[in-house]
């Protein structure tokens, strides 16, 4: 389930042995949020609940359990690192990385933090860096170096208990666009390094892999929803109206020469219509995508990524949709930008195949693949005991 600032989504897979299919949605728009927060718990309750039941209705079977998505303006990103040294050389096993992983988990997060992810980048045994898995090599020093992303304690109950409210069982919360890369990033995409901007109604999260490694997951509260208001104010018309026209005829990747075009904006009762050039339009829009891509290249900057993004930025969200957007984030950043679809599900209806729908997919193949895991988990403990 993805409740977001304006639409509740929710994706429901069956698992199979070897496969996950479709089964069902379900859509409400969304109320009780304000600038990515929870405002009024009951009436995000509200639209869960009929995000909920329209999913059960579509599925033929009642939605009662799944996993649901946390973004937003209070996630924050640390890195650390724990480590051990033996007396002697000897091979490492699984014990070793469980107490070093455990080591590095265990930071001081402050007040009102929370894990929600801990994140393994990778290992070093005597000094050799990069190294995924140590088990088997021989050694006297282990360190895991891990990135942790951390939640605010009281966004999250309030979630989880809007969620209750709603007759939904949270199995586990997720942070948005790590479920998005699930459903639309593919492990040779991730190898070569690769970005995705998850955009929202009223913020935009972001996260950045080298290979399997999460390197940086950061929040911005700047998403669709601000490209409306500049609208709004720069044309003169009221928020709905300036949705509309965004929606309609919003673009940033207009032919210098193409000979002018324009278009009509609604207008109030008792006033007649009021054109405008769309090149205004586009520049207002151009502005603030422009604010937001350096944004994202700062982030890059920070952790030594600039330029260097092989497989370049997915973006996702239903603000992703606006045309032109790709372009932008090329010209900012200097690498490749695309649309993150959800894929690789059997039986996933054609409607569905738009970036609005990828977090809810991807949570939703979380949640796949949380159950297979105990699947492998039992089958594994009867397998010992009966062979």
């Amino acid at each position: 389930m993805d409740a977001g600032s304006d639409r509740t989504r929710v994706v429901v897979l069956a698992v199979n042995r070897d496969s996950i299919e479709f089964a069902g949605f379900g859509e409400s728009i969304s109320n009780g949020w304000h600038r990515s927060r929870i405002a009024d718990a009951r009436g995000v309750a509200e639209s869960i609940r009929q995000a909920r039941e329209a999913a059960g209705l579509c599925a033929g079977r009642p939605v009662e359990s799944g996993v649901l998505g946390a973004g937003g303006s209070t996630v924050g990103c640390a890195s650390s690192r724990g480590g051990y040294e033996d007396d002697y050389r000897r091979a490492l096993n699984q014990a070793d990385v469980d107490l070093v992983i455990e080591r590095a988990a265990h930071v001081e997060l402050g007040e009102d933090r929370m894990l929600l992810h801990l994140c393994l980048r990778e290992f070093s045994v005597d000094g050799r860096a990069r190294l995924r898995d140590p088990r088997g090599q021989a050694g006297v020093q282990l360190q895991a170096y891990v990135s942790l992303i951390t939640f605010s304690t009281q966004e999250h109950d309030v979630l989880v208990g809007a969620a209750n409210l709603a007759g939904l069982a949270v199995e586990e919360t997720v942070f948005e666009p790590l479920a998005a890369a699930y459903a639309c990033l593919r492990s040779e995409q991730r190898r070569g390094g690769v970005a995705l901007l998850d955009m929202g109604a009223e913020s935009s999260d972001l996260v950045v892999y080298d290979g399997d490694a999460l390197l940086l997951a950061s929040s911005i509260e700047l998403g669709g929803w601000r490209f409306t208001e500049d609208v709004a104010r720069g044309l003169g018309v009221g928020f709905q109206e300036a949705e509309t026209v965004k929606l309609e005829h919003g673009c940033m990747a207009l032919d210098g020469e193409a000979p002018p075009a324009f278009l009509e904006l609604p207008a109030p009762p008792g006033r007649g219509p009021r054109t405008i050039a769309r090149d205004e339009l586009a520049f207002i829009l151009e502005a603030r995508a422009e604010q937001l891509f350096r944004w994202v290249r700062r982030e890059l900057r920070r952790i030594n990524r600039e330029g260097e993004l092989l497989n370049g930025l997915a973006l996702c969200g239903g603000a992703a949709r606006l045309p032109g957007l790709c372009e932008m984030a090329e010209k900012v950043l200097g690498c490749e930008a695309y649309l993150g679809l959800p894929g690789r599900i059997r039986n996933f209806p054609p409607e569905l195949q738009d970036p609005e729908w990828t977090t809810a997919t991807g949570l939703a193949m979380y949640s796949a693949r949380l159950k297979q895991r105990e699947r492998e988990r039992r089958r594994s403990f009867f397998s010992r005991i009966f062979g």
